[in-house]
């Protein structure tokens, strides 16, 4: 008995320990912290003055090298009018560069806000970031993908949980997707019942 208790503990443990490393996200009725940057037109986006106006979707996503997100920015493109129509603003948020950016654009032909997220200090504040393992980051470059450089990272390449969140107008989240499986994205259906 006293070895299995043992055992028990051990693996609880290293559970622990693996978890740790992993981001949660934050949670509805969490308050969103505020962020400002840049977008694509050099335009000073700020989350308290797009809150002014009504609710934000605030939508991470990985790269323009990721054919998910690119279908994903595609539908929120598509669907951009519906979700002015309810009053709200959508702002996209990526770890790449200008150029990414860029790329990002041409591929989706999104019309909305997009923030170069320079040393994920935005995805980290929502608790979205997390740590690319050696494996995957070599796995990317062996396919053309090179995470530091596209990002300019530097050490160990992070990416984000590609979430999206609803922010009211109290700077609450009243809508969370957080999904650590980056093939899976919100439907804009979802997301425009969600819209109050």
């Amino acid at each position: 008995m006293k070895k299995l208790m043992t055992f028990i503990a051990v693996v609880a443990a290293c559970f622990t320990l693996s978890a740790q490393g992993k981001p949660e996200g934050l949670f509805i009725n969490s308050k969103a912290p505020e962020f400002k940057g840049k977008d694509q037109s050099g335009m000073e986006i700020s989350l308290r003055e797009l809150r002014k106006k009504g609710p934000v979707v605030v939508m991470f996503y990985r790269g323009n090298w990721c054919p998910y997100c690119n279908r994903h920015l595609a539908k929120m493109q598509d669907s951009l009018q519906m979700i002015v129509d309810k009053g709200a603003t959508l702002v996209a948020i990526t770890p790449e560069q200008s150029a990414g950016v860029a790329q990002s654009i041409e591929k989706t032909k999104a019309m909305y806000s997009i923030l170069s997220d320079e040393e994920m200090k935005i995805a980290k504040a929502y608790k979205v970031a997390y740590d690319v393992d050696e494996r995957t980051t070599t796995r990317y470059k062996n396919a053309g993908i090179d995470l530091l450089q596209t990002n300019g990272q530097k050490g160990k390449a992070q990416l984000p949980v590609p979430a999206v969140y609803i922010i009211n107008k109290d700077g609450s989240i009243t809508y969370r997707f957080f999904e650590e499986d980056y093939k899976k994205r919100p439907s804009v259906r979802e997301l425009l019942d969600e819209i109050k």
